[in-house]
């Protein structure tokens, strides 16, 4: 014999897996602490400085 399955309790049960891998998804994304980002942010702008400053031509015009 099949066994009853309550419909309810399985659409309720989607929705909160679907819910819980989305607030995943936000606690990585938004997760971090100000101070970290703003020092990842500062890595980053550091590191292209130093890429731009390599080199060899410049792609603005000289004035």
């Amino acid at each position: 014999m099949a066994e009853i399955i309550n419909l309810r309790q399985v659409r309720k049960a989607r929705e909160k897996a679907e819910k819980d891998a989305r607030a995943a998804e936000n606690r990585v994304t938004f997760g971090r602490p100000k101070k970290q980002k703003t020092l990842q942010e500062k890595r980053k702008s550091l590191e292209e400085s130093r890429h731009e400053g390599h080199r060899l031509e410049r792609d603005d015009p000289p004035t």
